[in-house]
């Protein structure tokens, strides 16, 4: 089941939200891991019992942790490792068992057999939950939850269970424990759901649609103008495919009385890479961050153990990502550009305009995203070639009258990517005096139009689920 289905929309989530709230407060987060499990298992059913297995051996593990972390740490480690090692030990299986096979029968005298697995749904995300928890119980940084039920909450909360914001455990520890759900909170969250939803239908699959054209056009024809509308097009999809995505998932959240994390801010604002990546699936680099980088030394033990975290760190960014090649080079291409600009041209561009270093991340920004997009590496060769020109003509007729024809949504989709509708609404709730009318008849149309677009197309999937 995803957000964006008429199932979801007008049966799944009403019905959660009326039981949730006629239900004593005591039961709720009951409610929530029913509805969580039933939500998984609408399109992955016999996954549900991975999941189980997967957060009740954290939370098993998590007694012992506490029990021994002062008096033996010894024994603390040793469960703290058994709980990573049970839950890295399913998302490898899972999720790179096959690569590696692949990779390693490639080597004389090995021939390692293929199992074809289907990839369980948002076993990154909440293999990464499990993890924080326990990793910041063996810290000291988390306090031991013994109940079954809220734990499994925790890891199993539909708004983002398979496709984030990354929420650790100790962000919404209190609120597992006790919240307090309002009608502010309530509407705020159904306002930010409609804006994520309106991201993703009415921005998002359009978009979708246009990189496929240029894509097919590409393959069919190569050109400079197909293969600028197809990177563009991918580029503009993918940010409005997950951060609307994450926008529902934070207004979700809301409703039943949490407060996720913000997992994007205009990215493609971004004056530097480092600068993107602090504004691009934020969630994910703060995880890096704390339980890989730090750990291993950060920048303080000098610039060779620096350079070694860094690699390690962008190496698992793009394995995490997904379990191919073109992933790997893609956590690679970004792990280059950051040592080029921390360590070479950092102060030369500090001195350039802010807008031409936007241009020249944007640029860089697009450009990974072609690995990102194909897991061909010739396929991704030829298009980066086709970018410039080489081996191919500017572009036809047919390319022109496409690029018309898509055009306004690409003006659309850069605008909609920056501050300025948001302020521009601000500016109009300023101004009128029955502003308060505004947000509910924003948001009631916002939900009409999507469902119009849902309606008139069978599918409408998210390009993180994939990952």
């Amino acid at each position: 089941m995803v957000f964006s289905s008429l199932v979801f929309l007008y049966a799944f989530l009403p019905l959660a939200l009326l039981t949730y709230y006629l239900t004593p407060k005591r039961f709720r987060n009951l409610v929530l891991l029913v509805f969580s499990l039933l939500f998984y298992g609408w399109g992955e059913p016999k996954y549900v019992l991975l999941m189980l297995a997967s957060f009740t051996a954290a939370y098993l593990c998590g007694f012992p942790i506490v029990k021994y972390r002062l008096e033996n740490p010894r024994r603390a480690r040793f469960w703290t490792i058994l709980s990573v090692s049970v839950s890295l030990s399913l998302l490898f299986f899972f999720k790179y068992y096959d690569f590696a096979a692949a990779t390693l029968s490639r080597l004389p005298f090995w021939n390692i057999p293929l199992l074809g697995l289907r990839l369980p749904i948002g076993i990154s995300f909440y293999t990464f939950q499990i993890l924080s928890y326990t990793i910041d119980l063996y810290r000291g940084n988390a306090e031991l939850q013994k109940n079954y039920a809220t734990f499994g909450t925790y890891v199993s909360l539909f708004p983002q269970l398979i496709a984030g914001p990354i929420v650790r455990y100790r962000e919404i520890a209190a609120e597992l424990q006790e919240r307090s759900e309002t009608i502010s909170d309530f509407a705020a969250g159904v306002e930010r759901f409609c804006i994520g939803l309106s991201k993703k239908v009415l921005l998002g699959d359009p978009l979708a649609s246009g990189y496929l054209y240029f894509r097919q056009s590409l393959a069919l024809s190569p050109s400079a103008l197909a293969a600028w509308g197809q990177a563009l097009f991918y580029a503009f999809h993918l940010y409005f495919d997950f951060s609307g995505y994450s926008d529902m998932a934070i207004g979700l959240g809301r409703m039943f009385g949490f407060h996720f994390p913000e997992n994007f801010r205009y990215p493609f604002l971004a004056t530097s890479i480092s600068d993107f990546w602090k504004r691009w699936h934020i969630t994910l680099s703060s995880w890096f961050r704390e339980y890989v980088y730090i750990p291993l030394g950060g920048n303080r033990k000098g610039i060779w153990v620096q350079l070694r975290n860094l690699a390690v760190v962008w190496l698992l960014t793009g394995l995490w990502h997904g379990a191919n090649w073109n992933f790997l080079l893609w956590g690679i291409y970004f792990l280059i550009l950051l040592l080029i600009e921390h360590f070479l041209l950092g102060k030369v561009l500090e001195k350039l305009p802010g807008l031409f270093r936007r241009f020249l991340t944007f640029f860089a920004v697009v450009l990974g995203f072609l690995l990102f997009s194909e897991a061909n590496l010739a396929v991704v060769w030829q298009t980066a070639g086709n970018l410039f020109g080489a081996n191919c003509p500017l572009g036809d007729a047919l390319d022109l009258y496409h690029w018309k024809v898509y055009l306004p949504l690409l003006f659309l989709a850069g605008l909609c990517a920056t501050p300025i509708p948001k302020r521009l609404f601000a500016a109009l709730l300023q101004r009128r005096k029955r502003a308060a009318y505004l947000r509910p008849v924003f948001c009631l149309l916002a939900l009409l139009l999507s469902t119009a677009f849902l309606v008139s197309q069978s599918y409408s999937p998210f390009e993180y689920f994939q990952f």
